[in-house]
């Protein structure tokens, strides 16, 4: 795996600050109730987080979890399989090759009339998008192993398992990580879209409430906020799970 560039703490925060001052100065100069200094939205946030706004994001945040469990779950060791049989990609590529390209946000319309407004609906969305990035990213990491270290390992006496867990599962847990931290992104939009109809909790639900309901948007942006912090843990988790499971060689 090629190493990635990392960045620092102190860089971060300097990229924060820098975000928080372009978003105060456009506030200062459009003077609109809808676009709030971030001085006014910042204690909204801390005062809202241990009452009804965190509530809303630890529903998220589960919906979340539970979508990237579900998708690694059920795509990497498909992906892991058919990286293995050349026979078994060549029967199932032409279907990847259709349904990869498709934007599956398209999609929610149906899978919400097909498996209603819970929670399923909304895990079954994000998975959805989840499973295709895992699935084609591990079964291209899974066929570019090298024929030769796979006779090496042969040539020691290693059969199917041992080529598995050795060989292709080392292999395929950086691409898992690659795939699901390209598609927090994606996720978190279709989470939103999830949310902002037919529920009453969950962060997206919180956001169109306040905006568009209530129109209180402090606390919507807020709610935009909170969203945005739960993307950043989650992409963050993803790096530092990959320090600890691929350290650098």
């Amino acid at each position: 795996m090629a190493n990635r560039p990392t960045l620092n703490g102190r860089d971060v925060w300097l990229a924060l600050l820098a975000l928080l001052g372009a978003w105060q100065t456009a506030a200062l100069l459009a003077q609109r109730a809808i676009l709030p200094a971030p001085i006014v939205v910042l204690p909204v946030l801390a005062r809202e987080l241990p009452r009804e706004l965190g509530l809303h994001l630890c529903v998220s945040a589960y919906r979340v979890l539970t979508s990237i469990a579900l998708a690694i779950a059920l795509a990497a060791p498909l992906g892991l399989l058919l990286g293995q049989s050349r026979r078994l990609n060549r029967l199932v590529a032409p279907a990847l090759y259709v349904l990869y390209p498709i934007p599956k946000v398209v999609l929610a319309p149906i899978v919400l009339l097909l498996l209603g407004v819970g929670d399923l609906a909304k895990i079954a969305l994000i998975t959805l998008i989840l499973f295709f990035q895992v699935l084609v990213l591990v079964r291209d990491a899974a066929a570019a192993i090298r024929p030769e270290l796979l006779l090496s390992v042969r040539s020691l006496g290693a059969g199917r398992r041992a080529l598995f867990r050795f060989v292709y599962l080392p292999a395929g847990i950086p691409a898992v990580l690659t795939a699901v931290r390209q598609s927090i992104g994606t996720a978190m939009a279709v989470l939103y879209v999830a949310e902002s109809f037919a529920t009453n909790y969950g962060l997206g639900y919180y956001i169109y409430l306040q905006g568009s309901t209530l129109i209180d948007y402090p606390r919507m942006y807020a709610g935009v906020l909170a969203m945005a912090l739960l993307g950043l843990g989650l992409y963050f988790g993803v790096d530092a799970l990959e320090r600890r499971l691929c350290p650098e060689t």
